[in-house]
């Protein structure tokens, strides 16, 4: 990092800084934050929504509508702070990993390993986005953010800082290269990190599906049904001295009992009011290498569940013992923090599917569909839930939320952001004499992204489509100075983030003063022109539902006064001003 030269600092600028500099952290992260254009230009720009009407996709007006927005991801999460802060049950995050491989941009120019800077843009980078994605999750909302060896250590800090050390669910190792890829040590690399965190002590993880090779182990089957013999001995010993009593076994193998005792308060074990005969041998919980651990259960609950659930197997070390039924509860289980599957190989079913999709060499290391979907149960076992995935790529988020709602018949939503980068091409493409549009038309988002969700909706090869809905919308921008003129030219391009906001997308009325949407369930409102208002009472004077009702105004006006007729039927919100708190909120 380098040094500040204080030499032309005023008195105020270094008690500032001197200021700074006492609350600056004795643990965690600190580094020098790096100006970001992208961040720069919402001091003079406002982004907002603009819909892309021709690449709507519509196939069951009864399902729910998935969002795909193109643009720098720190405007469309500043976007969704307004649309849907505290909306989003799960965030599947996969950044750029930072490998200096030139893999990303920042401000116009590749970081590549000589950045000296390289790892302080990247945190820069990182930690805008992260604070705005953490204000979507709703209290029991979770994230995912995958990573390699290059910055995990970092991002581990980083998401600590951000969502607290408290609420870091986990870290999971995912296999991604069965292969390996060499590295500058010596090891093979195979593997990448999935961190976990929640945004409240209010999140649950969900379960994973059982494999093939676990639910095998099962392979015994009464009339309950299937189960695998188990140790009756605990692998770890508890509080309770009571877990600690004998059991007289067979020697032979055939059975076993309880024998007759009683409790010993001040000692605090059982004394035996009885011994074994010649044909018993006692067993007590104590493991291979002499360490005393506890039963499983209770004298009580062995008594009571003995001849079902119980019998004598040989341990390991060919010795009588007890053992007891484990049942498998049911085809689901909590996840553990390694994973590896074929599935999960990042060519196979990253690199290979997307070719099948859309054709060869359109992206660059695109993450296993599976391994994707495997995160997202983790993230929440909703059926009707809404994930986010900020930087989208080739879409792998967006195809894993359809392929469950396929698998389980569920009524889950996504929201892609992701940019319209064309990866080197551009210079090559206008020497080419193309257009604007044609150059844009090469980019991730117009190329890769939605070509992959369009192809998985409508089907392709020998794989049958998915039923879904979908919009699509670009980040465009306003300017930021508050003049009556601006904000008026806000509130016209903020249609289409309203109708985000309150997924209402079916136009039911369209003047010039005002337009009214709806979805199955509600209505939404948006006046322009405040003397429409009584026009706008008699549109829906006799129309049943509610109405969520935005009228322009300069100041932070809702003319309560005008709807006092309609309080039980109509909620109504500022506009421009209410969206424009949000920014100065984000961009101070």
């Amino acid at each position: 990092m380098s040094k500040k030269d204080y030499t032309n600092w005023d008195r105020n600028a270094l008690i500032k800084e001197i200021d700074t500099l006492r609350k600056r952290k004795k643990y965690g992260l600190v580094w020098e934050d790096k100006p970001e254009d992208v961040v720069e230009l919402c001091k003079t720009e406002l982004p907002v929504l603009e819909e892309v009407k021709v690449k709507e996709i519509i196939t069951n007006p009864d399902k729910p509508v998935n969002l795909l927005i193109e643009g720098d991801n720190y405007h469309a999460l500043s976007v969704l702070n307004y649309t849907h802060k505290g909306k989003i049950d799960a965030i599947y995050a996969d950044p750029p990993y930072n490998t200096g491989a030139k893999n990303w941009v920042y401000n116009n120019d590749y970081v590549d390993g000589n950045d000296a800077f390289r790892h302080g843009k990247w945190l820069s980078f990182m930690e805008k986005r992260l604070k705005l994605a953490r204000s979507l999750l709703k209290r029991e909302g979770i994230i995912v953010v995958t990573i390699d060896d290059y910055e995990v250590s970092t991002l581990t800090l980083l998401m600590n800082e951000i969502f607290g050390e408290e609420n870091h669910l986990g870290t999971v190792i995912i296999k991604n290269n069965p292969q390996g890829r060499s590295s500058v040590s010596g090891f093979q690399i195979s593997h990448e990190y999935a961190l976990f965190y929640s945004r409240s002590e209010k999140a649950k993880i969900g379960r994973l599906p059982r494999t093939q090779e676990q639910i095998a182990r099962y392979k015994d089957k009464d009339s309950v049904g299937p189960f695998e013999w188990r140790n009756f001995r605990a692998q770890y010993s508890t509080e309770s001295p009571k877990m600690k009593y004998p059991i007289f076994v067979k020697k032979d193998g055939s059975d076993f009992r309880i024998p007759k005792m009683k409790w010993n308060q001040d000692k605090q074990f059982y004394d035996l009011l009885e011994q074994p005969d010649k044909t018993e041998q006692i067993s007590l919980p104590v493991d291979p290498n002499g360490r005393e651990r506890t039963w499983k259960w209770s004298i009580e609950t062995v008594e009571m569940v003995k001849s079902a659930e119980m019998g004598v197997r040989l341990d390991r070390n060919k010795i009588p013992s007890v053992f007891y039924k484990g049942r498998m509860a049911d085809e689901w289980m909590l996840p553990y923090t390694i994973w590896d599957k074929s599935d999960y190989s990042a060519s196979a079913m990253g690199t290979n599917l997307l070719t099948s999709l859309i054709g060869a060499k359109k992206f660059d290391y695109p993450k296993s569909l599976y391994a994707v979907i495997d995160c997202l149960r983790v993230l929440s076992s909703n059926r009707d839930a809404t994930f986010l995935d900020f930087f989208a790529g080739s879409g792998t988020t967006g195809h894993a939320v359809l392929e469950l709602n396929k698998n389980d018949e569920g009524n889950r939503k996504f929201i892609l952001c992701t940019n319209n980068e064309i990866n080197g091409q551009e210079k090559s493409l206008r020497e080419q004499g193309l257009s604007e549009d044609e150059i844009q038309a090469h980019g991730i988002c117009q190329s890769v992204t939605y070509p992959r969700i369009k192809r998985v909706i409508d089907g392709y090869e020998n794989v049958d489509g998915i039923s879904a809905n979908l919009k699509y919308y670009k980040t465009i921008f306003v300017h930021a100075n508050p003049t009556d003129k601006n904000k008026i030219a806000l509130t016209r391009k903020a249609t289409e983030m309203l109708c985000v906001k309150e997924d209402t997308f079916d136009k039911v009325k369209s003047t010039e003063k005002y337009l009214i949407f709806r979805n199955k369930n509600r209505y939404t409102g948006i006046i322009y022109d405040h003397q429409a208002i009584d026009d706008f009472k008699n549109e829906i004077a006799n129309v049943d539902g509610k109405f969520n009702v935005y009228v322009f105004s300069l100041g932070d006006d809702t003319f309560e006064d005008e709807f006092g007729d309609l309080t039980s039927k109509v909620k109504l919100s500022p506009i421009p001003e209410a969206i424009l708190r949000v920014y100065r909120r984000i961009f101070k």
